[in-house]
């Protein structure tokens, strides 16, 4: 019987096939930028692409993590190495639930997390835009995760303590600016994912929202992006808006690390999102 209680609670639950039905022809153009706003290519890209070479999704890229390397896969639209052949429940049911197509738990280095929070019509223009990218044949390899953590129906505890679309942060909602800022950060840009600190089970450490976190990979420190913090917490909404779009600080330093690519995703928005961007970060609880 406590077996079957805890496989209930833990069992991956995409949502009802209802959910993804009846949404009508994808608007591309909303899919792209909220493909640019997700950072797809950062990942998913090959590393070092530039221009028309980002938009194959190819993967490969090694994520190093204390619970150990997972290598990011193809989801370009190729039928065989890719997503090709997924419909359009696959993939909202991956990006929004954590659940794979074959219904197994996906790790959370996959920031479903975040997009949680991203309505079924941006799922929908975002999986019509994937569609058109070019294919590739390439095939990925399996992460390499030691016991315990190669044994993905433990995820099912790890969402019960962890998984939420629920705000991250308390604002006005009222302020249409701010709504916006707020589903660009928490949602599809999943800034969280690396500018906010994890326990020892990698879940956030709520209290503690954007205010920095160990780079994931071992090397120096994802900095604090509230207004508490000590290097960027002077910074004005239009210095935030500026550095989102030309890489340059109010000091006239250039954007570096993996933020490089951050960046530039962020340049392909309207100039409304990053005006939105700005002013929920300087709307958050400072953190120091």
């Amino acid at each position: 019987m406590t077996g079957g209680v805890t496989w209930f609670l833990m069992k991956p639950e995409p949502w009802p096939a209802a959910h993804w039905e009846s949404l009508g022809e994808p608007d591309l153009a909303n899919g792209e930028q909220v493909f640019w706003a997700g950072g797809c290519a950062s990942c998913h890209a090959a590393p070092k692409s530039e221009g028309d070479a980002k938009l194959v999704l190819t993967g490969g890229l090694p994520l190093k993590s204390p619970f150990g390397t997972f290598h990011v896969p193809n989801i370009s639209p190729d039928e065989t190495a890719g997503i090709g052949s997924w419909t359009l429940a696959d993939f909202g049911n991956a990006m929004t639930r954590g659940v794979g197509r074959n219904g197994e738990h996906l790790y959370p280095s996959f920031p479903y997390g975040s997009y949680a929070r991203l309505p079924q019509k941006d799922i929908n223009d975002l999986w019509g835009f994937m569609k058109t990218l070019p294919k590739s044949a390439n095939i990925t390899p399996p992460h390499e995760l030691p016991f315990p953590y190669d044994i993905r129906v433990v995820l099912g505890g790890w969402k019960l303590l962890f998984f939420t679309d629920k705000p991250r942060a308390t604002v006005d909602t009222g302020n249409p600016k701010l709504a916006r800022g707020q589903y660009l950060v928490e949602g599809p840009g999943h800034c969280g994912e690396c500018h906010t600190p994890r326990n020892a089970l990698g879940g956030f450490e709520t209290d503690q929202w954007l205010a920095g976190a160990p780079n994931p990979e071992g090397q120096g420190r994802i900095p604090n992006i509230t207004p508490g913090s000590k290097s960027i917490g002077a910074w004005s909404e239009s210095d935030i808006v500026n550095y989102l779009e030309t890489g340059f600080t109010p000091d006239f330093d250039s954007v570096g690390g993996t933020m490089v690519e951050v960046q530039k995703n962020m340049a392909k928005l309207p100039a409304s999102d990053r005006e939105a961007i700005g002013a929920y970060l300087k709307a958050v609880p400072g953190r120091e």
